[in-house]
């Protein structure tokens, strides 16, 4: 790892990013910082099918691509419908990177997941661990559809010599994050389970020792533009934030944060990897400035979206 190819030290001015999965989570979020690119999403492309992906690559003609398309969730709707999630990810991996090449594509930029790292490795780990051993069961099968695009970017790298680079972001939470609590995360679903408890007593999933990094949605998307114009190795770039919390704690802050009197417990039920944390040096080797947000502003942010779209939507369901 650390292997670089020779690219032109004069930077290109790039004329047209795209942006795949443009309408999800991060593709949202990503508009507010960088405007001027081209959001794509499942409603322009089928990027299931390899020859509609092709098509649709060589007609917008981009001279770079972030690539963010994915289905994602929460450890319940992992653990529920694991096939659905390996075989919409491993195509869509494999259809855009493909293609990209055959449309002659010369840079990439690929979002993987610490979901493609190893349950059992030696915590904090760092890049060098992604290949050290299987992914968490919990998700196993998103965790290897992840670590299949490491591979096939490197060996487009490695057979093709383009400048295709991936990094890895840790768990997401923020602004237009997904608050159903059938398939959301668990801090919109902690958030919404204490505002809507009014007193009673909540019951989690898992243990609440579990220790996660939670990265603030704004701070990725501060993070991609420069990663695109910087990030040019091999390495599978660690996005982490330096803080690190087990899921009890993030608990009682959603609590503090929601002004909430419920009392909460933990059932036990499918705790997920134990450890999830890592370092975030290559990160910093980048980009020497990066700040993060800490937890309590990113979560205060967090609920007051959701507090804002929810009497919106309130509002239009009176209206109608």
């Amino acid at each position: 790892m650390g292997e670089k190819h020779k690219y032109r030290e004069k930077k290109e001015k790039r004329i047209k990013v795209l942006v795949t999965g443009g309408t999800g989570f991060v593709g949202e979020r990503l508009r507010l910082v960088k405007p001027d690119w081209v959001y794509m999403s499942s409603k322009d492309v089928n990027f299931i099918s390899y020859e509609d992906t092709l098509t649709f690559l060589e007609r917008e003609a981009p001279d770079a691509i972030v690539h963010l398309a994915a289905r994602v969730g929460g450890i319940q709707d992992n653990a529920k419908h694991p096939a659905d999630f390996y075989d919409a990810n491993i195509l869509i991996n494999t259809n855009v990177v493909r293609a990209s090449k055959a449309a002659g594509i010369k840079r990439l930029l690929a979002c993987l997941s610490t979901c493609a790292f190893p349950d059992e490795v030696e915590y904090p780990f760092d890049e060098s661990s992604i290949m050290s051993g299987p992914p968490a069961e919990t998700n196993l099968a998103y965790g290897f559809t992840k670590r299949a695009l490491y591979v096939q970017i490197m060996a487009y790298r490695k057979q093709y010599g383009l400048d295709y680079s991936c990094f890895s972001p840790t768990n997401l939470y923020g602004p237009e994050d997904n608050f159903d609590p059938e398939t959301s995360h668990f801090i919109p679903a902690a958030l919404k389970k204490f505002r809507e408890a009014k007193g009673e007593a909540l019951e989690f999933w898992g243990t609440g020792d579990t220790i996660r990094q939670f990265l603030f949605i704004d701070d990725l998307c501060r993070a991609i533009p420069e990663l695109l114009d910087k990030h040019h190795s091999d390495t599978p770039v660690i996005i982490s934030p330096d803080e690190t919390i087990n899921i009890q704690e993030m608990a009682s802050l959603c609590k503090e944060v929601v002004g909430s009197n419920s009392s909460f417990s933990f059932n036990g039920y499918l705790p997920g990897q134990f450890r999830k944390d890592a370092v975030n040096d290559e990160l910093k080797k980048l980009l020497p400035s990066f700040e993060f947000t800490p937890y309590k502003d990113g979560l205060r942010a967090t609920y007051e979206w959701y507090i804002c779209s929810n009497e919106y939507i309130q509002r239009l369901q009176e209206e109608i």
